[in-house]
């Protein structure tokens, strides 16, 4: 986390808030002592349609084999 002077928040606050949506915190100072924090907002989770799901899946074709031997292969491939 990095810490910059209010002086230099002001002067440079785009660019600051540019690097907090890039996933940064940043402490804001006075006279050398933390003042405030600059952090992202936390975004709300979109809600799952259920029934838009099920007609999704409902529309592909069954895998032939099991999860475990579709990993175990692809595992198995990288080796050699």
């Amino acid at each position: 986390m990095d810490a910059i002077s209010l002086a230099e928040a002001k002067a440079h606050l785009s660019e600051l808030v540019c690097r907090v949506e890039a996933g940064e915190s940043i402490d804001i100072t006075r006279r050398g002592e933390p003042v405030a924090r600059l952090t992202a907002v936390a975004r709300p989770r979109k809600q799952i349609d259920a029934a838009l799901l099920q007609a999704l899946t409902a529309t592909m074709a069954p895998q032939a084999g099991s999860a475990a031997n579709l990993v175990r292969s692809m595992r198995d491939g990288d080796r050699f």
